[in-house]
Formats: C-alpha cells, sequence, structure tokens
C-alpha cells in the first residue's frame, strides 16, 4: 500500500469510528530528519507531547495557519500515520516569550525551558538561514497545543 493510501484509510476509519462526516485534516511530520519525526511522534502519540512551535514567520504567503478545531494526522519519519490530533489552543508570541509551560507540553528533553531554548534555537536558526532570513529572539512564533484524538 503507498503512504497516500495508507493515510487515506487511516484517515477514513478515524472518520468512521467517531462519525465525523466532512471533517478534514493535514497530515505531516515534526521536525527536520526522519529520526526527530519518529521521537516526536511517538512523544505525542504516548500523550508527552501536546504542543508544538512553528516560525510563524516562515509560513508561506498562501500557507494556512494551524486553527482550533483543525485534525492534522502525524507521520512518522517514512510518512507513515502514528497518530491523529485536533488542535486546542493557537498563540503568536515572540520566541524569547515562550513559556516554561509550553516548553513543558512539548514534551522533549527534561521538559524545561532552558531545554527547549537549545533544540528550538538550533532548529529555527537553520530554518531561518535555509529561508535566507537571520534569526532572532524576537522572531514570531506560532504555538498550538493539541490532544491525541485517535
Amino acid at each position: 500500500m503507498s503512504h497516500e493510501a495508507e493515510i487515506k484509510a487511516y484517515w477514513q476509519t478515524f472518520v468512521k469510528e467517531q462519525q465525523l462526516n466532512g471533517a478534514v485534516y493535514s497530515a505531516w511530520t515534526f521536525g527536520s530528519t526522519p529520526e526527530m519525526a519518529n521521537e516526536l511522534a511517538d512523544l505525542t502519540f504516548r500523550g508527552i507531547k501536546t504542543a508544538t512551535t512553528s516560525a510563524y514567520d516562515l509560513y508561506e504567503e498562501d500557507e494556512a495557519y494551524p486553527q482550533v478545531g483543525e485534525y492534522n494526522m502525524i507521520l512518522d519519519g517514512h510518512g507513515h500515520p502514528v497518530c491523529i490530533t485536533k488542535t486546542l489552543a493557537v498563540e503568536v508570541v515572540p520566541y524569547k516569550n515562550v513559556t516554561a509551560e509550553h516548553a513543558y507540553y512539548e514534551g522533549e528533553g527534561d521538559r524545561t525551558l532552558a531545554y527547549w531554548r537549545k533544540v528550538h534555537e538550533a532548529f529555527f536558526k537553520q530554518e531561518y538561514k535555509e529561508a535566507g532570513k537571520i534569526f532572532s529572539e524576537d522572531m514570531n512564533c506560532l504555538c498550538e497545543l493539541f490532544e491525541v484524538v485517535g
């Protein structure tokens, strides 16, 4: 079965079980490597990771921002479905104002703000570099809270 067919079948099973006629979803991986995607998908599946952060200023002009109530299928590093989440809250805040609470909900490492800043600064610096921009602590972060629903 192709990844596309596997994703579609996973979604159709979820929709049928939840009786969600007409619901839509996005399917994607966390991170920038297959290893990171696997690790973060597993943390999400286990309910440890219930938040994520993206660089608000790097969204494409026609790219939709996460919205409360939407469904996301989290894929592993090989493109296989791991679980489905539902977005509970979305907030745009400067990187320097991301809270310890949000870092804890991200579920990574020791779940401290210091750890969160260490790994996210490196990640965002690389993303900004690839976009031809320069990272700063004033950059806007899109902070999202979610729950696993399937």
